[in-house]
């Protein structure tokens, strides 16, 4: 019988545990103003993200990227953010860390616009967004991640007090929000 041998490879997931791959590793962080009493602070963070990447044996620190501001709603403010991704197509990135999907993008459809942009490049660039526990080179984590980023889209609407204040009240009385424009 000639049973023909079919070896199966399986799919290569980017493993991150493997020692003889070096990724350098850059974090983001967003501070606001209002913060730099409180834990949030920049020096905290940035403490925070050294100690993380030093003491991951195949990371390699690639930077901090910070920028300050109260949201993340404007583009303004936001020039390290893309400084870091100038150096994430260089290839001088390979993984970025992240507090969370609110701190990382302005909305929803720019939080995913930057992760496939990210996921397309060869090799791919990761993000590791701490809070939500996701990590967008793993596949299953699309789904995840949209919903997270329409949380996080949310929280932003969510500081303008007026707009939610009057949302709330409209709902109370059960009227659909219908647009008179």
């Amino acid at each position: 019988s000639n049973t023909a041998n079919v070896e199966i490879i399986p799919a290569k997931k980017p493993d991150l545990s493997d020692s003889n791959n070096i990724l350098k590793v850059a974090a983001y962080c967003r501070v606001s103003t209002y913060e730099e009493s409180q834990a949030g602070s920049y020096e905290l963070q940035v403490q925070h993200y050294k100690e993380m990447i030093e003491n991951t044996s195949n990371w390699k620190l690639a930077g901090i990227y910070a920028d300050e501001g109260v949201s993340g709603t404007s583009t303004k403010g936001r020039v390290n953010f893309l400084r870091m991704l100038d150096d994430c197509y260089t290839g001088s990135i390979d993984l970025i860390i992240t507090k969370s999907v609110s701190r990382f993008a302005r909305n929803t459809r720019d939080c995913l616009d930057v992760v496939r942009k990210l996921k397309s490049l060869n090799p791919p660039v990761g993000i590791i967004f701490e809070t939500e526990n996701i990590h967008t080179l793993e596949s299953k984590n699309e789904f995840t991640l949209g919903v997270i980023s329409l949380i996080a889209q949310g929280e932003n609407e969510q500081k303008s007090a007026a707009i939610t204040w009057s949302i709330k009240k409209k709902k109370k009385k059960g009227i659909p929000i219908i647009s008179t424009h």
